[in-house]
């Protein structure tokens, strides 16, 4: 059986989360494709994928924030792109990726984070559509894109996705069945021993300072309740929790792998207050460092935590809920009944080999029915 030619895809190389760590782990399983992109910044890339050959589309689009531009101009970006002389593309996105146009006897293979959250009535980063002026326009543009959306999400041979969470959004919203399989996740960390440690106990809160991250509860509960809480991140709403937050919580901003694994060593657990999260990288993360976790009781969260062995679960969006949750988690944790060896035993499941073992076995297997099939 021929050796196949393998193209990759990924929506935007513009910054380094936690969708970008997922490509690039795919990336490592196929060290000599090229990787197609609609934008791409290398000033947030790593040097891994800073070697790639990267293709997208140069000049003018790339330096344009027009959001109404951008939303009209993106499907035809992925369209256009000539994937001809592949025999496989593996792309990995929310949106614009799946939309690539491959011929028959190729094969091509999606790993869709979440269907696009702006679409279908989610929670999002940017909430200026909401304003309404703008509503009737986005309204029309949306239904359009759903189209456009449901007929691109037909065209992959086959969907992989990151939970149970999007494997039924994937059913629901495009009527295609979807194989599981969790994002790597860095769990393989230095241990206590390794790490300066913190003089006062602490909780910690990571992830991008957006709306939909609930931030600004958790800053209206911690300022209530006053226990001390660390934050990693930066983003739009930065400048507005700073300014309502108390002394008792400190913002660290944007910090490298190693600071955050720090921060996360030294903390006494990990409150992550998004609600219906996609997966949820960072929860896995902290358990990875032993430390147990608050978090709202939906999404990813109920696939990665088991209550009372790996954390603790809250239902409401309000001070008083999480305020009463967060009391019982602290008393919890003072009294050590979380097992810090188990929650630490219980992250390997979402490891980075695991990860690209079971893609990459995939991949192999698809490719050779597709063989066989032709």
């Amino acid at each position: 059986m021929k050796q196949p030619k393998v193209a990759l895809a990924h929506e935007f190389l513009e910054q380094y989360g936690g969708a970008e760590k997922t490509f690039e782990e795919i990336a490592k399983i196929f060290p000599n494709s090229p990787v197609y992109t609609a934008k791409y910044n290398p000033k947030y890339m790593t040097e891994f994928i800073k070697s790639r050959e990267i293709i997208y589309p140069k000049g003018l689009f790339n330096g344009l924030s027009s959001k109404l531009f951008f939303l009209f101009k993106m499907p035809t970006i992925f369209e256009s792109f000539d994937y001809r002389k592949y025999d496989i593309v593996v792309s990995d996105g929310n949106t614009w990726n799946k939309g690539i146009i491959t011929k028959p006897e190729q094969l091509h293979i999606t790993y869709i984070h979440t269907p696009p959250r702006f679409l279908y009535k989610y929670s999002q980063e940017t909430t200026k559509w909401e304003k309404p002026t703008l509503k009737p326009m986005y309204s029309y543009l949306s239904n359009a894109l759903r189209i456009w959306d449901y007929v691109a999400a037909q065209r992959p041979d086959y969907i992989l996705t990151n939970s149970e969470n999007t494997r039924k959004r994937i059913k629901k919203f495009y009527g295609r069945d979807s194989k599981i399989i969790y994002p790597p996740v860095d769990v393989n960390v230095k241990s206590g021993s390794d790490l300066k440690k913190a003089v006062t106990p602490y909780f910690v809160a990571v992830g991008r300072l957006s709306r939909y991250k609930n931030f600004d509860l958790l800053i209206d509960t911690f300022n209530e309740i006053r226990f001390p809480l660390v934050i990693v991140g930066t983003g739009k709403e930065e400048s507005k929790l700073k300014a309502k937050a108390k002394e008792n919580i400190i913002f660290k901003g944007r910090a490298s792998d190693e600071e955050k694994h720090q921060i996360l060593e030294n903390s006494v657990g990990l409150i992550n207050p998004v609600v219906e999260e996609d997966f949820g990288i960072v929860p896995v993360e902290a358990m990875a460092h032993g430390k147990p976790v608050l978090a709202h009781r939906s999404g990813g969260h109920l696939e990665t935590i088991v209550e009372g062995e790996d954390g603790m679960f809250f239902e409401e969006e309000t001070v008083e809920c999480l305020s009463q949750k967060l009391i019982e988690f602290d008393k919890a944790i003072k009294n050590r009944q979380f097992n810090h060896e188990k929650i630490k035993e219980h992250a390997q499941r979402f490891s980075r080999e695991r990860f690209s073992n079971e893609f990459e076995n995939f991949v192999r297997e698809k490719w050779e029915e597709h063989q066989k099939n032709a």
